[in-house]
């Protein structure tokens, strides 16, 4: 009983983290965007002016759609960002704040010797993989990423 409980209320928490991307129209207003999608994820400036509107959700984090505002405050573009040819942009020395426009916030965080930190993003992928980079104490990005198997798959088998 209490594991259909905790299914139950499972399906009801990720029906609530779905998002009306289909409602999003170029020209709309950041109070639009909020309405159609919920409060961001993350906020952030972009380089030629406007912001970026981060909004992560999914099982364990495998979508993040970005929606770029222009300096009025209008909808340029959207994107689901997780995806390869994003990831193929990740290099060498990058700042923090550059991996965070480009893939927002990381599924998982993990602490590393020397004062390094290993982000790790979950993706749309038939082949349960993983994209991971290592951040400096620096905060910039050591040798750029990598596509690796997910250790949550071997959990998600078991269970």
């Amino acid at each position: 009983m209490i594991k259909l409980i905790a299914q139950a209320a499972l399906a009801v928490a990720l029906a609530g983290c779905a998002l009306n991307t289909t409602a999003l129209r170029p020209g709309q207003s950041e109070a639009q965007v909020r309405s159609a999608m919920g409060e961001p994820t993350g906020r952030y400036q972009l380089p030629a002016g406007g912001k970026r509107l981060e909004y992560a959700f999914g099982p364990y984090g495998r979508e993040t759609w970005m929606v770029d505002l222009d300096s009025n405050g209008q909808v340029t573009s959207w994107a689901q960002v997780l995806q390869e040819s994003n990831f193929a942009q990740v290099r060498d020395g990058m700042t923090r704040a550059e991996l965070l426009l480009l893939l927002g916030r990381p599924a998982d965080r993990a602490p590393e010797w020397q004062h390094r930190e290993t982000w790790s993003w979950r993706f749309p992928t038939y082949q349960c993989e993983w994209f991971r980079v290592t951040l400096s104490a620096e905060q910039r990005v050591l040798g750029g990423g990598s596509i690796m198997i997910d250790p949550r798959c071997d959990k998600l088998d078991v269970e």
